[in-house]
């Protein structure tokens, strides 16, 4: 017995499930089918730091626009909901101890300005414009867009007493804060499923595309397999898109990483329950003692400990006023890797990342040996080369991907999904779209733009 549907989508993270929602909620497509072997939310998509940003750099500004799409639509729910996934507006805070980053700051401003961000405010002491403005602790406060960089050194240590003293420059990106994954993805999930979508637990076992087009799937189920026909299939598989793909005979130019995340209780109030996002934008060599140090030098599996670490180091405050968690994150190994579930756990972690942390917010030393028990979890950033996502038609017809979103996926899913809605219902997407299609690597232009990829100012 073949079962049917419209459309059917393999992959039920938040993608995925926005994907279904812009489908069935908004286009009234129906039936419309979200397989995934696992829970909604529980792979990657509940892994994550659960920010959001619009603070995005060139070339172009497909980046910027996508981001402030999904914002508007992030805005509007909340409006909707009374704030039911706890939609913030605190910000990223970049922080520098050198003086040589501060004029990378200053354009980093004006690009992100540039490309539709919002304007850059400078705050250095003397400057006549606008007086800084604090952030909201909840909701999205004043609303604020673009950036303020903080020079004067006064006005850093007024704000944000808690920074290295040596803090020479921060710069606050302000269309930017952080959610409640999980209540965001329930949302969604609950809207899909009343306007018609039925979720099945099970795993896309094949697709019959004879003659070049989507025509049936087979998914596998704890019961048995179970045959659907359908001329539309969505591939938003997080980080198993390389394998669903190879489905349809397609090789996708992605790779994954994995990124892990720390969390531990912070009893001290070192980092202030308000604080936004905050970012150390040095490279660093960890603070050790004299006798750690020696130690670390006696083992070669410990002794890149001592050697100089990335910038990038950043953390926020997790949970209501009254908790006491601190999430902190810090990718220092980038190395391409297969996805394997569970992932790799490094045990020295967790002190890594907060003795990299210790020197953006240097009260967290109090925790040096004595860290309350932390708990770590991550997941993978499955990658395009230049980091921008794969949205839009595959080269066979009805299928469409859903992916490649990287450390991005729960900010860009509002606008992803809205994305592949449009392409799968015969929609003209907007512009900025082309941006994210597989077939722009078709470009000549496209691949010679890719050789100097990352070159811009952007932090």
């Amino acid at each position: 017995m073949t079962n049917h549907a419209e459309i059917v989508i393999c992959g039920a993270g938040i993608a995925g499930i926005s994907a279904a929602y812009h489908l069935a909620a908004v286009r009234r497509v129906e039936p419309v089918v979200l397989i995934d072997d696992r829970a909604p939310l529980s792979l990657t998509s509940d892994k994550s730091t659960e920010c959001y940003r619009n603070w995005w750099p060139g070339p172009g500004e497909a980046m910027v626009r996508l981001m402030n799409r999904s914002i508007d639509l992030l805005d509007g729910w909340a409006q909707e909901t009374n704030n039911r996934f706890l939609l913030n507006r605190r910000g990223y805070l970049y922080a520098t101890a050198d003086p040589g980053r501060v004029e990378a700051m200053a354009r980093a401003g004006r690009e992100a300005a540039s490309l539709g961000a919002g304007p850059l405010r400078t705050h250095d002491g003397a400057s006549e414009e606008a007086s800084y403005t604090p952030t909201s602790p909840s909701g999205i406060g004043t609303g604020m867009d673009g950036s303020d960089l903080l020079t004067d050194r006064a006005l850093i240590r007024h704000h944000f007493p808690y920074l290295a003293p040596d803090t020479v420059a921060a710069i606050h990106a302000r269309r930017c804060g952080w959610f409640s994954a999980q209540q965001l993805g329930a949302l969604l999930l609950e809207r899909a499923r009343d306007a018609g979508v039925e979720v099945l637990n099970g795993r896309l076992a094949s697709v019959d595309a004879s003659g070049g087009r989507v025509r049936q799937v087979r998914i596998d189920r704890p019961n048995g397999s179970e045959r659907w026909s359908t001329d539309r299939l969505v591939l938003a598989a997080g980080p198993f898109l390389q394998e669903a793909a190879a489905m349809l005979g397609l090789e996708l130019p992605i790779f994954a990483e994995w990124h892990a995340k720390v969390a531990m209780a912070d009893p001290l109030r070192v980092v202030p329950r308000d604080a936004p996002l905050l970012i150390w934008t040095d490279p660093q060599h960890l603070d050790w003692s004299v006798e750690e140090r020696a130690e670390l030098a006696s083992s070669a599996a410990t002794r890149p400990l001592l050697e100089s670490f990335p910038d990038g180091v950043h953390a926020r405050p997790e949970g209501p006023s009254d908790s006491p968690i601190l999430l902190i994150l810090w990718t220092y190994h980038t190395e391409p890797r297969p996805p394997v579930f569970p992932g790799p756990v490094d045990p020295l972690y967790p002190e890594v990342a907060l003795r990299g942390l210790s020197r953006m917010v240097p009260g967290l030393r109090a925790y040096f040996g004595r860290a309350p028990r932390p708990v770590v979890d991550g997941g993978y950033y499955l990658k395009t080369r230049e980091n921008r996502p794969l949205i839009g038609p595959l080269p066979m017809e009805g299928a469409f991907v859903l992916g490649a979103l990287s450390g991005f996926g729960l900010m860009a899913a509002p606008a992803a999904g809205e994305l592949l809605a449009a392409y799968a219902t015969g929609e003209t997407p907007p512009d900025y779209a082309a941006a994210f299609r597989l077939d722009r690597y078709d470009d000549p232009a496209y691949r010679a733009l890719l050789e100097n990829w990352g070159s811009t100012g952007q932090l």
